[in-house]
């Protein structure tokens, strides 16, 4: 008995030596797991953007977009019928098709030569922008009627400051910008540019200035949102230069501009506004869309029928998709759940409906002549910027 208590001490005793060699014993386990703890860094805090007075509050200062996931409607029109609204810039009318059926609902008859169907800042008017005509159509989207014509000069595409103080009127043929009641359209300051052409913008992160484009002269805005004001101008440097939309990234530190001539997107540092850079894309480019996910955008080349997909991360082209028997892929938008891409083609009186996923069109559907500004509505998001529906 003296002899097995006396065995069991030393090897009792050896083990707690061989541990103690080792570092494993409780004390060092405790101490190294709170060293490494110690050691990883704590995820940045988000800081709050100090966005432009009375513009709802960013939601996620690394993802503008991020109001816009896959369904998730405003109370504002949650109960709106899905549609797809297309103005037939030579017909003089909005076609208006079930996104489900791939059917032509109802042709809406509007003014002279329009040109987008805008969603009002508030989401509860569709704008026709009859630019010929001189007017805007409003169109009640909940039961898709249009009402009385209000005028409105040169009217080529329509946006609103992200606190819905003004609606911005991208008077082309004019040569200004004019800031609007966004309900009357009342005129409440106008602009006047020495660019000719203006016609596509997008607004910066905390909504304090936008970039427009100007398509016939090739060059790029810069404009103060609260001063109503041109801060910044640039000519492109490509000779023959067409920028057309406007988009940016999700993080806001850069601002896309799609070029018909450059065949290709420019990318431009917003903040600083220095020289952009060209990406090719295809021939004609001239739509952007972001998807659902933030994390893709969809490039239309309307002179080769293809659509250009750019990832965000990456910062680079990941896929180009072609139209089956070719095509003239314009503006248009994405579907509520994020899984079609809705696009007009412009020089061929059609539509096309494309798998955001694959890529494969899922519809051809006739319109009337030289559909443009195509709106998909509703969509997610919480305000409208305007164009065929930027969201926020």
């Amino acid at each position: 008995m003296h002899r097995h208590l006396v065995k069991s001490a030393l090897v009792a005793g050896a083990t707690l030596a061989v541990l103690s060699a080792c570092g494993t014993g409780s004390g060092e386990r405790t101490s190294e797991a709170r060293g490494t703890e110690a050691a990883v860094p704590a995820p940045p805090e988000k800081k709050p953007v100090k966005g432009l007075p009375g513009m709802p509050p960013v939601l996620d200062p690394q993802d503008v977009y991020a109001a816009d996931r896959p369904n998730k409607l405003s109370p504002v029109v949650k109960d709106f019928p899905s549609r797809v609204y297309v103005p037939n810039t030579e017909s003089d009318t909005v076609t208006v098709i079930d996104p489900k059926t791939y059917e032509v609902t109802g042709t809406i008859r509007v003014g002279r030569q329009p040109q987008h169907v805008v969603p009002s800042w508030d989401l509860k008017t569709l704008w026709v922008n009859n630019n010929r005509g001189h007017t805007l159509t409003p169109i009640d989207p909940r039961t898709g009627k249009a009402g009385k014509d209000v005028e409105v000069h040169d009217p080529y595409n329509l946006y609103f400051t992200p606190n819905g103080r003004y609606a911005v009127v991208m008077a082309s043929l004019d040569r200004e910008l004019v800031f609007r009641d966004p309900h009357t359209m009342k005129v409440k300051k106008t602009v006047p540019v020495s660019c000719y052409g203006v016609n596509h913008a997008d607004f910066s992160l905390d909504g304090r200035y936008f970039i427009v484009s100007c398509e016939f002269s090739g060059e790029l805005l810069k404009v103060d949102t609260e001063k109503m004001e041109v801060v910044g101008q640039q000519r492109l440097p490509f000779q023959g230069a067409m920028p057309q939309d406007v988009k940016v990234s999700p993080d806001g530190k850069r601002f896309y501009i799609a070029d018909m001539m450059a065949h290709g997107m420019w990318v431009l540092d917003g903040d600083r506004f220095t020289e952009p850079t060209l990406m090719p894309t295809g021939k004609g480019c001239h739509g952007l869309y972001v998807g659902r996910d933030s994390r893709e955008m969809y490039v239309t080349n309307r002179g080769e029928g293809t659509i250009s997909v750019f990832d965000f991360t990456q910062g680079r082209l990941t896929k180009k998709w072609k139209l089956p028997d070719g095509g003239s892929p314009d503006m248009g938008g994405v579907s509520a759940d994020g899984k079609v891409l809705w696009l007009s083609g412009r020089y061929d009186a059609e539509v096309y409906a494309v798998d955001t996923r694959t890529g494969i069109q899922l519809a051809r559907i006739p319109v009337g002549s030289g559909p443009h500004g195509l709106a998909v509505y509703p969509q997610p998001g919480r305000y409208s910027l305007g164009h065929t529906g930027v969201f926020r």
